[in-house]
């Protein structure tokens, strides 16, 4: 839930980067960090293990500028993938006011890329936010590989709600800025609602 500070006319919304161990989500944030305008985005905070995976988080500060006269700050955050981390998943999640469900496109990931998606369907539950009005962005990464499903396979299986949904290759960049952008609109237009 965003939290908005009346005094200081500040709203700060989380986004977090949700799926698999090594599907993309940290090469989400860094491709964001080198590329947003540095008066506009914070230091990339990662804790890795020696493994170069991502342990607990990765956080990273973004200053959209003011709406409406409040100040607007996104924090994007990764969960670790690896499936003995569900309950670090689970803290990293709360409080989220978008998701963007980052899918490995191979097709030796699609059973863990739909374990990932109905965990987070349930969590999202649990936290008792309606996945019909919560804003979700689904990205289709590593379409540069070879043996990549076809994007109609993975909205099938993945998709069914029809969030918007952007293929993207994160480690050059393609679709990355694209999915936040979405993310922050979604976002945006939910808190007017609110």
């Amino acid at each position: 839930m965003s939290l908005i500070n009346m005094a200081k006319r500040e709203i700060n919304c989380k986004i977090v980067y949700y799926g698999i161990g090594l599907c993309g989500k940290t090469t989400n944030l860094h491709y964001i960090h080198q590329t947003v305008n540095p008066q506009d985005v914070g230091d990339l905070v990662s804790i890795d293990t020696e493994t170069e995976r991502t342990l607990y988080f990765d956080l990273l500060p973004l200053d959209l500028g003011k709406v409406h006269g409040f100040q607007i700050r996104f924090q994007l955050y990764t969960v670790p993938g690896q499936v003995l981390y569900q309950q670090t998943r689970v803290s990293v999640l709360k409080g989220a006011d978008c998701v963007i469900f980052v899918a490995d496109s191979q097709a030796s990931k699609l059973e863990e890329n739909r374990t990932s998606w109905a965990e987070l369907q349930e969590q999202l539950g649990r936290m008792k936010k309606d996945i019909n009005d919560f804003p979700l962005v689904m990205q289709w990464n590593k379409r540069d590989l070879q043996d990549a499903l076809p994007v109609s396979a993975l909205e099938h299986y993945l998709n069914p709600y029809r969030f918007p949904s952007f293929e993207s290759v994160a480690v050059t960049g393609q679709g990355v800025i694209d999915c936040l952008k979405v993310g922050i609109n979604s976002t945006l237009r939910r808190l007017e609602r609110i």
